[in-house]
This record gives C-alpha cells, sequence and structure tokens, in this order.
C-alpha cells in the first residue's frame, strides 16, 4: 500500500507536524552466532514500530517512549556483546520518504487486520451456517476478538504519523463486533431454548 507522502490525522484528530520532526536512530551491530539474539532484536524493533533505513539501522520518530525503548534496546544489544548507538536526528533531506515508509508500514500491519477480522466474519458465518450455536464456541470467538482489539490497539499506539489505513481497520472491527453481538444472541436463544 502506498501513501501520498503527506501523512494522515494523529490519534488527536490533527494532522501531525512533520517539518521539524525529529528522528531517533538506532545503529547496532550483532555477534552472527547465535543467531537468535539477532532474530530477538528485529523483533523488538519491529515491535515498536521502527522502520529499517538499511540493514541494522532503524528509525523511529522521536518520542519519549520509543527513546526509552530504543535505551533499553541498545542496553541489551551491548550486553549480548554486540555495539549500538543510538541518535537524535532531523532529516536533512527525504523527509517525505521516510515518514512515507513509517505510514507504508502501519498501513501493512492495517491490512494484515482487516485480512484477520475478514477471516473471523467467515469463521462465524461459517459456525451459523453450521447451527453451532454453543456457549465454548462463543468464547473462543469473544478470545479471538480480545486478540485483534489489542493487535489493533498496538498499532494504534504506534501509528504517530498517522497512516491512512487506521479508519478501514477500525471499521472492520466494528463490523467483528457486531457480528459477535449478532451471534452471541443467537448462541444465548438457543440456550434458552434448550430449558
Amino acid at each position: 500500500m502506498t501513501t501520498t507522502g503527506k501523512p494522515g490525522k494523529a490519534a488527536n484528530g490533527r494532522a501531525p507536524d512533520v517539518d521539524g520532526l525529529r528522528w531517533l536512530v538506532l545503529v547496532y551491530k550483532i555477534p552472527a552466532e547465535p543467531s537468535r539474539l539477532r532474530a530477538g532484536v528485529w523483533r523488538k524493533i519491529k515491535n515498536l514500530g521502527a522502520i529499517y533505513l538499511q540493514n541494522a539501522v532503524a528509525a523511529l520518530p522521536h518520542s519519549v517512549g520509543g527513546e526509552r525503548a530504543f535505551r533499553m534496546l541498545r542496553n541489551e544489544i551491548t550486553e549480548m556483546g554486540g555495539s549500538a548507538f543510538l541518535l537524535e536526528s532531523d532529516v536533512l533531506s527525504g523527509s517525505a520518504d521516510a515518514v512515507d515508509a513509517f505510514n507504508a508500514a502501519r498501513d501493512t500491519e492495517y491490512v494484515e487486520i482487516v485480512d484477520k477480522c475478514q477471516d473471523f466474519l467467515k469463521e462465524i458465518e461459517k459456525e451459523e451456517r453450521a447451527s453451532h450455536f454453543t456457549f465454548a464456541e462463543l468464547e473462543e470467538n469473544d478470545e479471538d476478538l480480545t486478540k485483534l482489539r489489542t493487535w489493533l490497539g498496538k498499532v494504534e499506539a504506534r501509528d504517530l504519523l498517522g497512516a491512512s489505513g487506521r479508519p478501514a481497520a477500525k471499521e472492520a472491527l466494528l463490523a467483528c463486533e457486531q457480528v459477535l453481538e449478532r451471534y452471541a444472541a443467537r448462541v444465548y436463544a438457543e440456550e434458552e431454548g434448550a430449558h
């Protein structure tokens, strides 16, 4: 998914100010072995929502939470025998590209959420077609919906520049909530009818 170069709206409803946007840049080197160390650092960087500018060079829009997380990660990297530098930086050239890359990463996550929501809706539809209205199935689907909510919350928290995919993901989650409510009502009705 591509972005227009103009960021969307931040969580507060206003377009974020990308002029003068400061970035945190983590430059690191990790020993080649064991490979699990590299994988662990990569996962942590991805979970923070950082983008890779190059191999072993990750960036985040500056925030207090992001700085704290990168400082802790830098410490972990040095403790595992690697080296790391944490920089705060302006983008002198290519600022729009950095914003686009960051928003594209969030939009990819939002698309994944929409896809999982569609899978969720198909699962409920399958249960309804099979007339499988049980509390066990309702509980399982409720847990799946909770996971989707949590996932969306995490992506929204790292969507500092207002990626365009947020509304579609929120709409997809709302559809899941509504369908699960309808399914739950049917489960309750079936249960009452059985007694």
